[in-house]
C-alpha cells in the first residue's frame, strides 16, 4: 500500500530530517508509528498524504507518488491530523459536504459511530468540545472505508470513558483490506490496538516489527531480581524493576513503553535479537 524508498526531506536547506528513509505500509495491519518530540513522525505522515514532498527518493501510496495528490489515490487514504479546525456547521453539513469525496464512503456506519461516541448528529460543529469534535472526526474518517486510515495522536483530548469507545470502535472496523497508521506519545492507551511497531529516531526507523515478532522474541516483567535473564532495558518501579529482556519462555503482554525505551536506548543490540 505505501512504499518509501531512499526518503531525504528537511525543512532547512542542506539540513534533512529524514536521510534515505525506507519503509512499508501493508494492509491489514495497525501500525503504530512512534518516537520522541522531533523525530518526525508528523512529518511523515505528511509525506504520505502528499502535503509535504521529498527533496530526494519516494513515497508511494497504492503505487503511485503521493506528492502528486492523484484523486484515485487521495479518495482511498483519510487523515485525522492532531492540530484541525472546523467550520461553524452542523455535522449533517459537514457529512454532505465532504462525503462525495469518498465513493466508499457509508453514512450509517457514521451514524452507528457517532451514536456509540454519544454525539448528536445534528450538532454545530463550533459549539461542541474539542473531544467531540476529535470524536466526529474519527467517526468520519472511518466511515469514508478508505482503505488508509491516518490518525496522528487521536486519543489527545479525550477522556478515559471515549479512549476505551475509541478503541473499541477502532478494533471492530479493521478488516484485511484496510491499513491504520495512529501516531501517538499515548502507548498506554493503544497498546492493545496495535499490531506493528514502527520507531522513529533521528530521521531513521530504528524499529519496524510485529507484536507477534516481538512476542516471539521478548519477555516484559516486573521482578525483584534479575536473576539468569538476559536484560536489554530496565527501570525502576514500585515494588522492583520493569524489564524488557530476552524471551525466557513464558508469554508476557508487550509494554510499548518499555519497549520504545528499550529500543531508543540499547537499538543495536534489540535489533540483533530480532536477527537471529
Amino acid at each position: 500500500m505505501i512504499e518509501i524508498k531512499n526518503l531525504s526531506f528537511g525543512y532547512k536547506k542542506n539540513k534533512f530530517l529524514f536521510e534515505n528513509l525506507n519503509l512499508s505500509i501493508h494492509k491489514g495491519n495497525i501500525y503504530g508509528l512512534l518516537g520522541r518530540n522531533g523525530a518526525g513522525k508528523t512529518t511523515l505522515l505528511k509525506q504520505i498524504v502528499g502535503l509535504l514532498f521529498p527533496a530526494k527518493g519516494e513515497c508511494m501510496v497504492f503505487d503511485k507518488p503521493a506528492s502528486e495528490r492523484l484523486p484515485q489515490v487521495l479518495n482511498n487514504i483519510y487523515f485525522i491530523p492532531e492540530e484541525f479546525q472546523l467550520p461553524s456547521i452542523s455535522m449533517n453539513a459537514f457529512t454532505k459536504l465532504h462525503s462525495p469525496f469518498y465513493p466508499k464512503f457509508d453514512k450509517e456506519l457514521l451514524n452507528k459511530y457517532l451514536i456509540e461516541f454519544e454525539i448528536a448528529d445534528n450538532a454545530n460543529l463550533s459549539s461542541i468540545s474539542y473531544g467531540q469534535k476529535k470524536k466526529f472526526l474519527i467517526a468520519f474518517g472511518l466511515a469514508t472505508r478508505t482503505q488508509i486510515l491516518i490518525l496522528d495522536e487521536p486519543t489527545n483530548g479525550l477522556d478515559i470513558p471515549s479512549k476505551s469507545q475509541f478503541r473499541k470502535i477502532m478494533a471492530s472496523s479493521m478488516d484485511e483490506e484496510r491499513s491504520i497508521i495512529i501516531s501517538t506519545h499515548q502507548v498506554r492507551d493503544l497498546s492493545s490496538l496495535i499490531d506493528h511497531i514502527i520507531v522513529l529516531e533521528s530521521g531513521k526507523a530504528i524499529f519496524d516489527h510485529s507484536t507477534f515478532e516481538i512476542s516471539s522474541k521478548l519477555s516484559f516483567v516486573q521482578t525483584r531480581e534479575i536473576g539468569n535473564l538476559e536484560v536489554f532495558y530496565k527501570e525502576d518501579v514500585l515494588g522492583g524493576q520493569a524489564v524488557m529482556c530476552r524471551k525466557n519462555g513464558e508469554e508476557t503482554e508487550i509494554d510499548l513503553e518499555l519497549l520504545f525505551n528499550g529500543v531508543v536506548s540499547n537499538t543495536e543490540k534489540v535489533n540483533n535479537e530480532f536477527k537471529n
